[in-house]
């Protein structure tokens, strides 16, 4: 242990080093050369260790060792830091040692100094870890995850991981992956009496989950408030730049919970708190990835009020301004992107719109006592991204609940939640990647996610 603090310690981080070290200070800095210029004396490379969207210069003296020196390769530098004259730090390096050759001729990509568009760039998800904004985008989705982990923490929320195979379709629409062992030869070996050969690893079907909200409940109703960030998956045949196959899901469950403007209240304050949190965390990031996509840095529905609105008088500004709109209006369908984004427009701020029809929404979402034909949910909308947020007040009385014509046959547990000291609860779920679109003003969602997952492509 002794050693590997001594070892960590020694080698900084390109991004600590201006809050961390001044002139004078002896380190060792660690990356891949950016940029290779041989004056008659001196080398300056510039580095980066994936740390910043920044590059470090290092001043290397100009041997014929240091001269073998090329762009892609990684180095390892003691040195000392000084102040160069543009104001920046550098390292003036006493000792430069190769790791590893970049071998940039025989096959590699990507240009240093070439742009290179994000669709040729995700046809090498291996390397494009190597392309700065992918870089800042995957710093910002690591600081966005603590930011909302910290803050649901301070909460007192308790996190669930929740399970990734399930046996129900929570949003009931039939967007599920199927799960079974690829083995035939198990399948028999397993296979029992009255339960189909591709049903009998688990005895039923089997899916990959497009939502941890069933199980939240559960764990709610003996724990209290709970939150998870878990995977999700969706199989629409979409190539929309706002869907993916394989998405993480930020979801709520609040216990208690008995009034749909008191949810979006809490929604609204966890959104803007947790953004500003990453306003400071990683301010620079934020504004590379955002003049990378020519989006404004400028966050104002960050000190906004939101506003709030039913469904029918959603509709009716709706219907008002059909003329403006290419969508047709459809009172059976929900709201299509262009009119939501019309919406948010119209009123100059995020938009939360309440008590929807109940034949747009899922089983478990708690119906009005007024008007049966209504149920208490929301959906948020958001500048550039449409919905961002689905949300609703759970049905809390079993036997309503049991006579859903939604409600699934093989949920008999999740009524039985009801019955033994049930309790009101309500929630909602973020789409993390359209999150990180709206921060970055990134216009595909494959750019926000490491490894995209999406119809025709599942790569690597």
């Amino acid at each position: 242990m002794f050693l590997l603090r001594r070892y960590y310690s020694s080698v900084k981080r390109i991004a600590q080093i201006a809050v961390a070290n001044k002139p004078g200070d002896t380190l060792q800095v660690q990356g891949w050369i950016k940029n290779v210029r041989r004056l008659k004396n001196n080398i300056f490379l510039d580095i980066n260790d994936g740390s910043t969207s920044n590059k470090f210069q290092l001043v290397v003296p100009r041997t014929l060792d240091t001269q073998k020196l090329t762009a892609g390769s990684v180095v390892s530098a003691v040195g000392r830091v000084q102040l160069a004259p543009n104001g920046h730090y550098e390292l003036h390096a006493e000792n430069v040692q190769s790791i590893a050759e970049g071998h940039l001729q025989d096959g590699y990509p990507f240009s240093p100094k070439q742009q290179h568009a994000p669709e040729y760039v995700r046809e090498h998800l291996h390397l494009r870890s190597r392309i700065d904004y992918i870089a800042a985008q995957m710093r910002i989705r690591h600081k966005a995850q603590k930011a909302i982990h910290d803050y649901m923490d301070e909460l007192n929320f308790v996190q669930i991981n929740t399970p990734i195979l399930t046996t129900n379709d929570c949003e009931g629409a039939g967007e599920v992956f199927r799960v079974q062992p690829d083995s035939d030869q198990l399948l028999k070996q397993m296979s029992r009496p009255n339960v189909p050969v591709e049903e009998s690893y688990f005895d039923q079907k089997a899916f990959l989950s497009v939502s941890g909200q069933l199980h939240l409940e559960a764990m709610s109703y003996g724990l209290g408030n709970t939150y998870t960030f878990a995977p999700a998956f969706r199989a629409e045949n979409s190539k929309s730049p706002l869907h993916l196959a394989e998405f993480y899901m930020f979801e709520v469950e609040l216990v208690y919970m008995e009034q749909l403007d008191a949810l979006a209240a809490f929604i609204e304050c966890t959104l803007k708190e947790i953004t500003n949190r990453l306003h400071n965390s990683s301010a620079s990031d934020l504004h590379f990835c955002q003049s990378k996509a020519n989006a404004s840095s400028d966050l104002t529905w960050l000190q906004a009020p939101w506003t709030i609105m039913s469904y029918d008088e959603a509709l009716a500004i709706i219907v008002a301004n059909r003329d403006k709109l290419k969508t047709p209006v459809g009172i059976d369908d929900g709201l299509s992107k262009e009119q939501e984004l019309f919406l948010v427009a119209h009123c100059g701020a995020p938009v939360f719109v309440l008590n929807w029809p109940s034949q747009q929404k899922p089983f478990y979402m708690k119906v009005s006592r007024s008007d049966p034909q209504r149920v208490h949910a929301l959906d948020l909308l958001m500048p550039s991204v449409g919905e961002l947020c689905g949300g609703s007040l759970r049905e809390s009385d079993a036997e309503l609940l049991s006579k859903n014509p939604k409600l699934p046959k093989d949920l008999s547990w999740y009524v039985e939640l009801r019955k033994f000291g049930g309790l009101p609860t309500g929630g909602f779920g973020m789409g993390f990647e359209r999150y990180l679109q709206l921060l970055t003003g990134v216009k595909n969602i494959r750019d926000v996610i490491p490894f995209p997952r999406y119809p025709h492509s599942c790569k690597m």
